[in-house]
């Protein structure tokens, strides 16, 4: 950007406005660099989420996987069926047909991103991925719908998991933030690693 006298600084800007949009979009500096981060991180949180969550229907929609509990590590289907299949044949009567045909059937992995849509109880059915909140739990959980109870509760299961968690069983309608419609992998690392920074601090306190 240049003026007739030479090159624009900070200091040719007469006004307020655009001395600040200087300092945000032209100034090479530390300062400029995280002020321009926050502004992100802020204009993310308060005005394109919310703005997304309206659309979406739902209060989460971004979430960021932060457990390896969907992680089939790498195994390809029919060996990974070959070591659960028994398991979702004998207590939810779910085929190795019908498990492929599910959304995100090879799982998915720690760093992953989901686009989340809110979604009506009824039609919710058993392989959707579900985006979910759990009382004492700061991160919502994203299992996988593995049966649907005659009171019209939920069960979910982590792929990876052995069994459910004691909240999986009866998972009530009310708790359900939406279902998993979109996936993009590993550009939640910062958030992870954010998690886990967290996590460590608590622990040592």
């Amino acid at each position: 950007m240049e003026t007739k006298k030479g090159k624009c600084t900070y200091e040719s800007h007469k006004s307020r406005p655009a001395k600040l949009w200087h300092f945000l979009a032209h100034e090479d500096s530390w300062a400029s660099f995280l002020a321009d981060a926050l502004l992100v991180i802020l204009i993310g949180k308060f005005i394109l989420f919310p703005g997304l969550g309206l659309v979406l229907g739902t209060s989460y929609p971004v979430v960021a996987v932060v457990s390896s509990s969907m992680d089939h590590h790498g195994t390809g289907f029919e060996q990974w069926w070959f070591e659960n299949g028994r398991y979702y044949e004998s207590d939810y009567n779910i085929t190795g047909e019908q498990f492929r045909n599910f959304y995100k059937s090879g799982g998915f992995v720690k760093g992953d991103v989901f686009i989340v849509k809110g979604m009506e109880p009824m039609k919710i059915k058993v392989g959707d991925i579900l985006v979910y909140a759990v009382q004492g739990r700061s991160d919502p959980i994203i299992h996988r719908v593995v049966a649907i109870n005659p009171d019209g509760t939920f069960q979910t299961k982590g792929d990876a998991n052995f069994g459910q968690l004691p909240f999986e069983k009866n998972l009530d309608k009310s708790k359900i933030r939406g279902k998993a419609v979109l996936w993009v992998p590993k550009i939640g690392w910062i958030k992870v690693l954010a998690v886990e920074a967290i996590n460590k601090i608590r622990g040592a306190a």
